[in-house]
């Protein structure tokens, strides 16, 4: 997970400004842990412990499960991302097309290809495109406004402008979004293995530990009543050094590795096959869902 340093991201900065908090974080790094069990290890009231725990899985640091026990049911808590990396210096802003880079924003819902499998769907921020479970919606025309689509297996791939001319080559390929598994209606625990390409080239697989709807998304419509609330921000950066997921090395594939130049078609892909080890599906999300208030972003960069 990536997270700019400003005041659009006070709330979840705010979560590392607690000891107690920063504590339960380390507790939970080890095992997942019931609201009691962190009560005990830290000393401290059930209360306490649940008004601190709201407030880290508002911000999508920790997920939360309720199961049956001796005593009625339980509230369990585990850590979401396996990392968050903060970026203290902010992008810089999209250059003309003629400059050393450029920046484009790809709605969730035009895509270009897909071949998806249920359970499936498509969402607008006013309602559902078509039928649930039906994957013949996502050729209706009416897909280009989805802002939320999910799918059990198969693939979803989007067409990013091309603007280099003559000589110029690709120094480095950023894109983020936010995704998550689908499983039906929500699991916490729902692991998926989402695999992302550019072309025939593989970027990276990433094991999605679930699908997350025990608490609303910050953006997502109150009207929605569907299961999955929001996903994880994801960002694939591929430089000159290497490929990386949030800021973390996943293969020595570079840009270089690309040989992207003038006219060659970039096709970026999201795909969860029937053959993964955890196929556990796609949720992805867009503006007016889930807890980020973006499309696909990407970022360019060339000379």
């Amino acid at each position: 997970m990536n997270i700019s340093v400003n005041s659009l991201n006070m709330p979840l900065l705010e979560c590392f400004g607690s000891e107690t908090r920063v504590r339960m974080i380390e507790l939970l790094s080890r095992q997942p842990m019931n609201i009691k069990e962190l009560a005990d290890a830290l000393q401290l009231s059930s209360a306490i412990i649940t008004k601190h725990i709201q407030k880290l899985e508002e911000n999508g640091i920790v997920g939360t499960e309720s199961i049956s026990g001796t005593r009625g049911r339980r509230k369990v808590c585990y850590l979401i991302p396996d990392s968050i990396v903060l970026q203290l210096k902010a992008p810089e802003p999209p250059e003309e097309h003629g400059g050393s880079g450029y920046a484009v924003s790809i709605p969730v819902g035009q895509y270009e290809r897909c071949s998806v499998k249920p359970t499936c769907g498509l969402a607008s921020e006013n309602g559902v495109i078509g039928m649930v479970d039906d994957p013949r919606y996502f050729s209706d025309p009416e897909h280009v406004k989805a802002k939320h689509l999910w799918f059990a297996s198969g693939f979803i791939e989007y067409r990013i402008p091309n603007y280099l001319v003559g000589r110029q080559t690709v120094t480095s390929f950023s894109l983020s979004l936010e995704l998550c598994s689908e499983a039906p209606g929500y699991n916490e625990h729902w692991p998926s293995d989402i695999t992302f390409s550019l072309g025939d080239t593989v970027l990276g697989t990433w094991t999605c530990p679930g699908d997350f709807g025990s608490t609303p998304g910050v953006h997502t419509p109150k009207w929605w009543k569907l299961g999955t609330q929001h996903g994880l921000l994801k960002t694939v950066t591929v430089d000159e050094r290497g490929t990386y997921l949030d800021g973390v090395r996943l293969s020595g594939l570079t840009s270089a590795d690309l040989a992207i130049g003038p006219g060659r078609e970039l096709l970026f892909r999201i795909a969860c096959p029937d053959t993964a080890e955890h196929p556990g599906g796609v949720s992805l999300f867009g503006r007016h869902f889930g807890n980020y208030d973006q499309e696909i972003e990407v970022r360019i960069g060339y000379e």
